[in-house]
């Protein structure tokens, strides 16, 4: 699977692979996306609902390009708050690809970058302490053969598209998700297809809609 490192908007790095003409990200923005979406809209709205200290687990669907997974580990450290990431990636990148992915100049903090290479090149199936704040394990499996005994806070749901990976937009799959996270959990998602939300329903998520970032009109968010 040939995959290039292209240039969005906002003038940070997302992925392409040209055979399947998608991008792992919005070509408007891929850092604004990300915060966005999955930050503010799914990490910051559980901390500021929160009634009293306690660790968070977050469950992402596609580590990708391992940008959300850098932003909440800034997050945890910007708030001292503790957070347990798990995340699925059946295809991950190469050395070639993360290794000049340029999030970290982007974000003007190069004193992240060893965390941000230790996660892509840290082993499978094992968690780490990443810092005092954030905990981080990765599996190379699909989200049908994944399972776990974990509950989760948060899901950031990072998928394809619905027409490049329909598969994974399932009430099935929502379901899923559904009995993995906790009770008022909360999963994001930049895509609002009617299809989608319908799914969600039916899988007896709450389905709110969310103004989206720059050239999105609206994104999902769903609590359990």
């Amino acid at each position: 699977m040939q995959r290039e490192i292209i240039i969005t908007t906002d003038g940070s790095h997302s992925v392409a692979i040209p055979q399947m003409g998608v991008t792992y990200h919005s070509t408007h923005g891929a850092i604004q996306e990300s915060v966005h979406v999955f930050i503010e809209s799914g990490l910051r709205y559980v901390l500021g609902r929160l009634k009293e200290p306690s660790s968070l687990s977050v469950f992402e669907m596609g580590f990708g390009t391992g940008l959300n997974a850098l932003l909440t580990l800034m997050e945890a450290e910007k708030s001292q708050q503790k957070i347990y990431y798990e995340t699925i990636e059946l295809y991950p990148l190469e050395p070639s690809t993360y290794k000049y992915l340029n999030y970290c100049a982007m974000l003007e903090r190069s004193d992240v970058e060893i965390f941000f290479a230790q996660m892509h090149t840290c082993a499978w199936d094992i968690q780490i302490e990443i810092t005092p704040w954030f905990s981080f394990k990765k599996k190379q499996i699909s989200l049908a053969d994944f399972s776990t005994n974990q509950q989760f806070n948060i899901i950031y749901f990072d998928a394809f598209a619905p027409d490049v990976q329909p598969e994974l937009w399932t009430t099935i799959v929502f379901k899923k998700l559904h009995d993995m996270m906790k009770t008022n959990g909360v999963l994001t998602t930049y895509c609002s297809k009617s299809i989608v939300r319908k799914a969600m329903t039916e899988a007896g998520l709450k389905v709110e809609k969310i103004p989206g970032p720059p050239h999105k009109r609206e994104i999902v968010r769903v609590m359990k």
